[in-house]
């Protein structure tokens, strides 16, 4: 679409005087859009060659060039008789106060600060063209002296180029001020929000800790709660087991055989009911316990109590190899835990092996390695490994391999509180392996 700023009569001609090749291609076929016709060079000395060959409307010079720049052409076009009526516009930064002051000495009709919007630029040639005959009526010019800055400066040029060399500045600086404006309501309405987002985070903040002492409450009264329930069941269960083993040693060779198979039934069903309450109650603690992270060397945990299942059992069988080193970050308590609910479920596995062997070590991967305990024990059905850490959930009857059910679902919560995770894999008849993470 053609400008409603396009001269009127022939097409005006503009000399485009810039050295970088884009900035002059954007500036030609913006003005050649408008119906002007387009000379363009790279530099002041090309510009003059085109000058003394032809008179252009008006000329748009940059001012940072080799050679010549656009003050010195400026200036030189207004020292000649025959050119000093063409308007000249310089495209400038305007970053320093120096270039208004310079621009003045020159003679330069009007100032466009870079980047420019192409709209502003065709206006400002259209309002200069239509004033070149006012420029051309006013011959008298008056040398008037000015100082800026401790410098004093001889400005010739004719008073309608100064009002529209100092109109351009205002403009620019108008412009400027609006931009600056607009800015200053986008960061206050950045400030604004950042207000709403810290109020809403401190509400956060104040529910988290409203929550986390609501939990900690909770966590006591569990804590309370857990102790009652190991206090009031433990305490007929001690009656039960006490007297069961009373009964046993002074009236057992008194009964008869069923008599005494029920009693031992008792005895035996009291024992397992007080390992239950210990189990129910370690699963819980190890969720609420505080976690200290230290380095703990597994190794050494796990030969410790290798020897402790050892004497337990001297006259069993067995071959305990433990890879040398493995060290981890956690809390030892917790890691303690896992190592030996893992060592005694291989232990309790491989108790009908006539050489029971269990392995503890490492497969090394990237930074997050793989442990594993391996035994050649009874093993398991995979179809059913997805049970395994659920609690109260035996793959192996009761009868066949004593144990409460709870033990490796503890170690699954142990490992997860250490940002870790455990799996198994095994088949029946050939044994199991349990796998776990734990984060460097």
């Amino acid at each position: 679409m053609k400008s409603e700023h396009r001269a009127s009569g022939s097409a005006d001609s503009v000399l485009v005087v810039e050295d970088s090749p884009t900035q002059a291609q954007l500036l030609q076929h913006l003005l050649e859009e408008h119906g002007y016709k387009v000379t363009v060079t790279v530099n002041g000395k090309e510009a003059l060659a085109v000058l003394r060959e032809r008179e252009p409307s008006i000329v748009i010079s940059d001012i940072v060039m080799p050679e010549m720049d656009g003050f010195a052409l400026c200036k030189e076009i207004k020292s000649r008789k025959k050119l000093k009526d063409i308007p000249v516009v310089l495209l400038t930064s305007l970053s320093n106060p120096q270039d208004v002051i310079r621009g003045l000495q020159c003679g330069a009709d009007n100032f466009i600060r870079k980047p420019y919007e192409g709209k502003y630029l065709i206006s400002r040639i259209h309002q200069l063209l239509t004033g070149r005959e006012l420029q051309k009526t006013e011959k008298i010019r008056v040398g008037l002296k000015i100082r800026f800055q401790g410098h004093e400066y001889l400005i010739t040029s004719e008073r309608q180029q100064i009002l529209e060399l100092l109109m351009s500045t205002f403009e620019e600086a108008v412009r400027l001020n609006d931009e600056l404006s607009a800015r200053e309501q986008e960061l206050k309405a950045a400030n604004e929000r950042l207000e709403k987002e810290a109020a809403e985070r401190k509400r956060a903040e104040a529910e988290t800790r409203k929550l986390n002492t609501e939990l900690a409450a909770a966590n006591k009264e569990l804590e309370a709660f857990s102790y009652s329930v190991s206090h009031d069941l433990r305490a007929p269960l001690r009656s039960i087991n006490g007297f069961s083993q009373v009964m046993l040693d002074e009236y057992g060779p008194m009964l008869d055989e069923r008599g005494r198979h029920y009693l031992e039934l008792v005895h035996a069903g009291g024992k397992q009911m007080g390992d239950l309450i210990d189990a129910l109650l370690n699963l819980s603690r190890v969720t609420r316990q505080e976690m200290r992270l230290e380095t703990v060397d597994l190794s050494a945990v796990a030969h410790a109590i290798a020897t402790d299942l050892q004497q337990a059992e001297p006259d069993r069988r067995a071959e305990f190899v433990v890879a040398p080193g493995l060290i981890a970050k956690g809390d030892p308590r917790l890691l303690r835990v896992v190592l030996e609910n893992l060592l005694r479920n291989a232990w309790k596995f491989t108790s009908k092996q006539a050489a029971a062997r269990i392995e503890f070590g490492i497969h090394p991967e990237a930074d997050n390695p793989v442990y594993f305990f391996r035994d050649n024990g009874t093993g398991f059905n995979m179809e059913y490994a997805g049970k395994l850490f659920q609690p109260f959930q035996r793959l192996h009857g009761a009868a066949e391999f004593e144990g409460t059910g709870i033990g490796l679902a503890t170690v699954q919560r142990i490992i997860r509180r250490h940002g870790g995770r455990i799996w198994a894999e095994g088949a029946e008849g050939t044994g199991a392996t349990f796998y776990f993470t734990l984060p460097s």
